[in-house]
């Protein structure tokens, strides 16, 4: 017998940054951050998380790969989800002792893994996701963030759809760190962003040593933490709940610079934004200036790859300045401006993408009648 359950589980992109761990192990940020999750039609992670008694070990399998369970962060996102089932059996006898069985995992990405695109956040939102609903757990969305935030920090955002934010907490022992919603979908479904993919590659310092990094030697790190991020974190709330698209992306801009300008006050310098980067940060600007008022923001997060938000009023005005120089390449979905076109190299593809929903239970399967991956490399 082979229980299972699937989940399909969102990409976030922060715009009041995380960056810095107060506590490694348990995953605790040195700031509170925001996030927007974007919708899954275009940025999704689909997880098949089953059990079985005849499993022998817990395996993962994604994007077809077999690869490990054996980090410190997965096992603790395991043993917190097996607790909980744990809890839910001994209250009714009656029910399989799941906790006891081993897990097989299917995860599949529709979008490049570890590339600056928030894979991680996705995965672990899905993992977790799928487990607590093959355990049939009661267990709360902000609950089950503590767990995710274990697994991927970020990850605890993917939890909600719409607009999020991740309370750092005061707590040593994290029960006070997790992820609430600042406004639902429906709140603001207008808002719209504009993926420009700069490079697919893994990135060349992973996020969580260059956060140890950052910590152990900017100076400019502490100044953020202690006095910007607070008056940061309930402006940019206020902007959400107003829907004030000027003030939400003055603020998403700021902290942006303000992330890569405490990469780059790190010793040795991190640098995550190449020239690309640089280059759509200036014509973000530009055409800001052009419009005589704010109807577009840029953010980065530990890559080079831009998010370009913009609420759907002025998509005829954003999207055309964008694909005057990156109109060349896949993504567009049909859509053609006539812009004079000047090309830019170095954007691989665009994603065109909208605000979404949190995680969702899904038919779709990726595993066969023996509890293995459908489909494998």
């Amino acid at each position: 017998m082979i229980y299972q359950a699937s989940v399909t589980a969102p990409v976030n992109i922060a715009t009041l940054k995380y960056w810095g761990k107060r506590d490694k192990n348990l995953n605790l940020p040195t700031n509170s951050s925001i996030s927007v999750t974007l919708s899954q039609n275009d940025l999704r992670t689909l997880t098949t998380a089953s059990t079985s008694p005849d499993f022998k070990n817990d395996q993962l399998w994604l994007n077809g790969k077999l690869e490990s369970l054996d980090t410190p962060r997965t096992q603790a996102c395991l043993y917190d989800l097996r607790q909980l089932r744990k809890q839910v059996e001994t209250q009714d006898e009656s029910l399989p002792k799941l906790s006891s069985y081993k897990l097989h995992i299917v995860s599949e990405n529709n979008f490049p893994t570890a590339a600056g695109l928030a894979s991680s956040a996705a995965g672990f939102a899905a993992l977790i996701s799928a487990i607590a609903k093959l355990y049939q757990l009661p267990t709360s969305s902000s609950e089950l963030s503590k767990i995710a935030r274990k697994g991927s920090g970020s990850a605890c955002r993917s939890l909600f759809g719409g607009f999020v934010a991740w309370e750092m907490g005061q707590l040593q022992n994290g029960e006070d760190s997790q992820a609430v919603e600042v406004a639902p979908l429906s709140h603001w479904p207008s808002l719209k962003a504009a993926i420009l993919v700069v490079s697919d590659d893994k990135k060349d310092t992973p996020s969580t040593s260059g956060m140890q990094l950052t910590v152990a030697t900017s100076e400019l790190f502490k100044w953020r933490v202690d006095h910007v991020v607070p008056h940061r974190f309930e402006a940019m709330k206020q902007a959400i709940l107003n829907k004030d698209f000027p003030q939400f992306a003055q603020l998403t801009m700021q902290d942006s610079n303000q992330f890569h300008a405490v990469c780059l006050d790190s010793y040795p310098p991190i640098f995550y934004l190449n020239d690309t980067s640089k280059r759509i940060i200036k014509l973000v600007e530009k055409l800001n200036a052009d419009a005589g008022e704010t109807i577009a923001a840029y953010t980065f997060d530990a890559g080079p790859n831009a998010v370009v938000y913009y609420d759907e009023v002025n998509e005829a005005k954003v999207l055309p300045a964008l694909y005057r120089h990156f109109g060349h390449v896949d993504g567009w979905n049909g859509k053609k401006f006539d812009e004079q076109k000047e090309e830019w190299s170095g954007v691989s593809r665009v994603i065109l993408t909208s605000i979404g929903v949190g995680p969702q239970v899904t038919s779709e399967s990726l595993i066969n009648e023996e509890g293995l991956p459908k489909n494998t490399k």
